[in-house]
């Protein structure tokens, strides 16, 4: 057994490597200590050195293949290594220094993947793309097939092509590591076995940041948190297929909480067909399009707690007319929503803090200056079930516009502060035509419609 006083000299050397620049290596001794503090296959010691123009990738092919035949980690000192068409074993554990060892994508095929496999750790290591071609075969620079379990920790996945890191019939987690510059989206998991993706840094991405999906519409049970995602692009166009800083899509029961969205072209968050649905406790700043959007196919959406500020709209839970409807919207501020969009608006245009449509309760929200009206309550004879109660509305042209569209469903708005509403505070709509004067708390004109309790200021 090491004396006490070897283990510290170890130490000290682990800590005199992490401190050294990328191009030079740690002397012998030190990177020998950091191979035996942690039980592993030492790259120096298989004459891969860090620095050299030379092609590693045999040889570290070679000794990943060694390592996870013995269930032992491979530990890269500190340096760069130019390497290509690595592929991880059962087992498979890479370790480096975080923030100076890296692996530099050649070109020629993909960087790192594993496929069929239980179990993978990726730790300390970044992961550079370089920008170059990557082959029609993979979708990301990091790319895993049916892999019980990877962990990502720690990274750093820079300049994909493609994606930064692609998961398909894959379990495990990405935590605390930071993907950017990847011409497509950051992540991208799709059919994923109650994936978690936490406390990430998703910057700089051509068409996506982090996007949970599935081929299928099922159970998904991902976790999305505590990741700060920012200035996501649309480079492929549409009108909100791409763009998105968090998209679910027909992945059911995901949460989706404490995340930091901003300067993306379409949406913050954005969930598609996507049921039980939990959107909570987000910041979403200057979105594109719609900052939280729940849409199509869904059956039950939870957004609470969030802050928006910044949109063409706030939040919407739309598309009754294909299946949306069940959810909860409360306690969230909405501010800075505008008349404008990334697009010419084919339905009912921008600049609303919330839009409902289906068996929904709609409470305890403030939405402060949107541009158009704080909120839209259905959508022609798309309007079923709704209770808008005890929400702070301000400065925002007109209170609230409720379809007054034959077929619409019954609706009760009560309890609510309309202020500085100069247009109406409750408005009945027929599409996208007013009709008549502002309704108020008792008026029976509109069987569908309740109001009471409604207090109106500075109108």
């Amino acid at each position: 057994m090491p004396s006490r006083r070897a283990v510290i000299a170890g130490l000290g050397g682990l800590l005199a490597t992490a401190s050294l620049p990328g191009g030079i290596r740690a002397p012998r001794a030190q990177t020998l200590a950091m191979a035996e503090l942690r039980g592993g296959f030492d790259a120096a010691e298989a004459g891969i050195l860090p620095g050299t123009e030379d092609d590693q990738s045999r040889k570290l092919q070679d000794l990943i293949d060694r390592a996870a035949a013995v269930g032992q980690p491979v530990f890269l000192p500190a340096g760069t290594y130019e390497v290509a068409n690595l592929e991880l074993r059962d087992g498979s554990r890479l370790t480096g220094v975080p923030g100076l060892t890296r692996l530099v994508y050649r070109g020629d095929g993909h960087l790192i993947a594993a496929q069929d496999i239980r179990r993978v750790s990726l730790s300390g290591i970044t992961f550079d793309g370089a920008n170059r071609w990557l082959a029609d075969y993979t979708e990301g620079l990091l790319a895993f097939r049916s892999v019980d379990e990877v962990v990502i920790d720690a990274c750093e996945i820079i300049g994909s092509r493609k994606c930064g890191v692609y998961l398909a019939r894959t379990g495990g987690r990405i935590e605390t590591s930071r993907v950017t510059g990847a011409a497509e989206a950051g992540i991208w998991a799709i059919e994923g076995r109650a994936f978690t993706i936490r406390n990430n840094q998703i910057f700089d991405c051509g068409n996506g940041g982090i996007l949970v999906h599935r081929w299928t519409k099922g159970e998904d049970g991902s976790i999305i948190s505590g990741n700060r995602v920012a200035r996501i692009g649309a480079t492929n166009g549409g009108t909100g297929q791409y763009g998105n800083g968090i998209n679910v899509f027909r992945a059911d029961n995901v949460l989706v909480s404490s995340n930091h969205v901003s300067d993306c072209a379409f949406s913050a968050i954005r969930a598609n067909s996507a049921s039980n649905i939990t959107i909570s406790g987000n910041q979403a700043f200057r979105s594109g399009e719609t900052a939280i959007y729940a849409e199509f196919e869904f059956e039950g959406a939870l957004i609470e707690g969030n802050v928006i500020d910044g949109a063409a709209i706030g939040i919407s839970v739309a598309n009754f007319d294909h299946g949306g409807r069940l959810s909860t919207v409360s306690g969230n501020i909405v501010r800075g929503i505008v008349d404008k969009g990334p697009y010419e608006p084919t339905v009912s245009g921008f600049g609303f803090g919330i839009s409902v449509e289906a068996d929904t309760l709609v409470t305890g929200n403030l939405v402060d200056g949107a541009e158009t009206a704080a909120l839209a309550i259905g959508w022609g004879p798309y309007l079923r079930n709704v209770i808008v109660s005890d929400n702070i509305l301000r400065g925002s042209p007109q209170g609230m516009r409720v379809s007054v569209v034959e077929g619409s469903g019954e609706t009760v708005i009560r309890n609510n502060i309309v202020d500085g509403a100069t247009a109406g505070a409750i408005v009945g709509y027929r599409w996208n035509d007013r009709m008549g004067d502002a309704l108020e708390d008792g008026d029976t004109s509109m069987p569908h419609l309740t109001l009471s309790g409604n207090r109106v200021a500075g109108g």
